[in-house]
């Protein structure tokens, strides 16, 4: 007969579900974790997008480059003119906000469908949901990352040399990059329970595009430019157009920037947290 303390033990379970008092806090960071360490799965779903977007096309996302080059030239040649400016000194200005902007822009166009346009593959296949939001963030990062040469083509062009504090850029990307996942998170929930909702943001960020300092410089707002920092899309956005045009970042925005991405992460993740097992039945 076999002794008691040499017979295995079962290991402890990992995860205990209780149907009438649901762990919904372990579930939702065990669901955000899970979705972190597969992140190449995400990132091959969002080249597959990209891939399917431009199919026959030539030049693929390339045409966005082009379109900004455009847009670029255009508005620089007109708003110097408008604002008094040198075109040396707009042209980068308005290069780097145009790039930023359309990120920040169509990240959150994309976020209100990151959920139900995975309808699919959340009703077939138990993924985390935290991967169809990685997707949608990865796949416009790429697309944003099509135009970066043409950041270097206008600072060359108009001999922008950007100093030491360019390092800053890399914080400024990061905090860009979470507020995109947590407003994914947010929005794609959302808009999963409430369709009206995006026609909503859309016009919230059309309003926000003129309200923000993405044409003109915040310097043209005189005394009055002390508030800009409550604009969360200013904050955000000069984190990363400061250190490469305007020769750094003042204390105050990376202080704003900071605050609004850990509200940004309390209120998605607290809505995560009560509302995930809806998911599968709002999309």
């Amino acid at each position: 007969m076999l002794d008691a303390t040499l017979a295995p033990k079962a290991a402890p379970p990992v995860y205990v579900s209780d149907a009438a008092r649901p762990n919904r806090r372990a579930a939702a960071l065990q669901d955000l974790a899970t979705g972190l360490r597969r992140w190449r799965l995400p990132a091959a779903l969002a080249r597959l997008d990209i891939r399917n977007r431009y199919r026959g096309s030539v030049l693929g996302p390339f045409w966005l480059t082009i379109s900004t080059a455009v847009m670029v030239i255009g508005l620089g040649l007109l708003y110097s003119s408008l604002f008094k400016l040198t075109l040396a000194d707009y042209l980068p200005f308005i290069a780097v906000s145009l790039i930023v902007w359309n990120m920040v822009s169509q990240t959150i166009g994309d976020a209100c469908t990151s959920l139900t346009s995975a309808e699919g593959i959340i009703r077939q296949m138990p993924l985390p949901y935290s991967v169809h939001v990685l997707r949608t963030v990865f796949r416009n990062a790429l697309v944003t990352a099509h135009s970066l040469p043409l950041v270097l083509v206008i600072f060359l062009a108009t001999g922008t040399v950007p100093g030491p504090e360019a390092l800053l850029l890399l914080p400024g990307l990061a905090l860009v990059t979470v507020n995109a996942f947590f407003i994914s998170l947010f929005l794609g929930m959302l808009c999963a329970r409430f369709r009206d909702i995006a026609p909503i943001v859309g016009s919230v960020m059309q309003l926000a595009f003129f309200m923000s300092p993405v044409l003109w410089k915040p310097e043209l707002l005189g005394e009055n430019a002390v508030w800009l920092p409550l604009n969360p899309f200013y904050a955000l956005m000069e984190t990363v157009r400061g250190p490469l045009v305007e020769g750094g970042v003042p204390a105050v925005i990376w202080l704003s920037a900071i605050a609004y991405t850990l509200l940004a992460g309390a209120v998605a993740l607290a809505f995560f947290v009560r509302f995930r097992g809806r998911i599968a039945f709002w999309v």
